[in-house]
């Protein structure tokens, strides 16, 4: 069985929030879960000089202003996917709320799998399901049921793990919540750095 390697990870920052929600609550969150869970806190670095890779989130959510800002000041990639990719991937912590709000059981823990896999979507549903890429390419809507089709085997498959489920924040005095999760492609040891 190999061996699984937590040195030199690229963490992905799975992202919900509330509507308004204050760059500060964010940094805050960020923070809290990387040193609760005894992660890399020189990630958090100004100028991407640590080990996040960037924050993933829902579509709708790209256009919250200190969402962008914070990435912007952080140097930190963004990625994100529509709620009919993210209902496929089964997580920890999935939210019957946030499914009739958002069109998805999770956003922060799907996310981050998915952003962590780093995989071309589009194409790995079109080849599960059968159909062609330029369905997804044209933005047409697709009936995409999460019964039906599970993207989470795959990642599991490729070793993607939702190291910190997801963590809801508030900050007294700030107005919103936003929900934070943490996920890694945890890769194999090679032969040359397994232990003897």
């Amino acid at each position: 069985m190999p061996k699984l390697q937590r040195q030199s990870q690229h963490f992905w920052v799975g992202f919900g929030c509330q509507k308004g929600v204050s760059r500060k609550l964010i940094e805050m969150a960020i923070e809290h879960v990387f040193r609760e869970n005894q992660l890399n806190q020189s990630a958090l670095a100004k100028g991407f000089g640590g080990a996040i890779a960037g924050l993933a989130t829902i579509n709708n959510k790209a256009s919250e202003v200190s969402l962008g800002e914070f990435c912007q000041l952080r140097n930190f990639s963004l990625k994100t996917y529509p709620a009919e990719i993210l209902r496929l991937v089964c997580v920890p912590n999935p939210a019957e709320k946030t499914a009739k709000t958002m069109g998805t059981p999770s956003v922060a823990e799907a996310a981050a799998m998915l952003a962590a896999a780093n995989i071309d979507w589009q194409s790995t549903i079109a080849t599960q399901i059968g159909e062609s890429e330029e369905r997804f390419s044209n933005h047409q809507s697709l009936q995409l049921n999460a019964h039906s089709l599970n993207l989470t085997p795959y990642l599991i498959d490729i070793g993607v793990r939702c190291l910190v489920p997801k963590q809801i924040f508030r900050l007294h005095g700030e107005p919103g919540a936003v929900t934070i999760a943490v996920a890694t492609l945890i890769q194999p040891l090679s032969k040359n750095n397994s232990a003897r």
